[in-house]
């Protein structure tokens, strides 16, 4: 069994939300709430808890920090162990989140440190300076568009959640901590459907997605 840290502490600043993002409605309800749906039906999932922006009060949740690790870490700091010490870290602005994808990824830690969902890149991928000169193509056989779940050992998360805070405030994701520290990180296949709403279009896409697969 695992527990699920929800870190729903964004404040929506590029979505051009008048609130905390993780609040604002698509398909007729909280983003929020749907990614809680998945969880809260997963079997391997014993218990959930949210990390929301401080002053921002939400039935259980705990307060997240001033950047996305801090929130994390607050989240671990009040979540009980489950029966493995498995920790699942999930993006409230995924609201497509499917049981069977939390499922894969609780699943796909056995002989890693870390996994993240991820799906492969499709489009080419050309890697540039502050000239906006061209280096060089990267091969894109070998490259993974990284998204939440990401799962987790415990002891390796917390390990990671340790470091000053600087170094918590540069990561873009907590398995690139992991990865960091020299810590086996491994990938979890996963639709590009598992999208992440940063954007006013990202939000409209969503409710489309969720509208269908409702209607479905």
């Amino acid at each position: 069994m695992a527990v699920a840290l929800v870190v729903a502490a964004g404040r929506g600043e590029r979505l051009g939300a008048s609130g905390p993002k993780a609040f604002v409605t698509v398909a007729g309800r909280p983003l929020l709430e749907w990614s809680l749906d998945a969880l809260r039906a997963a079997p391997s999932i014993a218990s959930v808890v949210v990390a929301v922006p401080p002053g921002v009060e939400y039935p259980g949740a705990v307060a997240g920090g001033e950047h996305r690790s801090a929130s994390v870490r607050n989240a671990l700091a009040s979540a009980s162990a489950g029966a493995d010490d498995v920790v699942l870290v999930h993006d409230a602005a995924r609201p497509l989140l499917t049981v069977q994808l939390v499922e894969a990824c609780v699943a796909g830690l056995a002989g890693f440190d870390a996994v993240v969902a991820a799906a492969p890149v499709t489009d080419t991928i050309k890697e540039a300076g502050a000239d906006r000169v061209v280096r060089r193509t990267l091969d894109r056989s070998a490259l993974w568009a990284v998204q939440t779940p990401q799962v987790f050992r415990r002891d390796v998360l917390a390990r990671a959640l340790a470091q000053e805070d600087a170094v918590l405030a540069a990561a873009t994701d907590d398995a690139g901590l992991v990865e960091a520290l020299g810590g086996h990180v491994g990938v979890v296949p996963a639709p590009r459907e598992n999208l992440k709403v940063t954007t006013p279009l990202d939000l409209r896409v969503a409710e489309l997605l969720l509208r269908e697969r409702g209607a479905g």
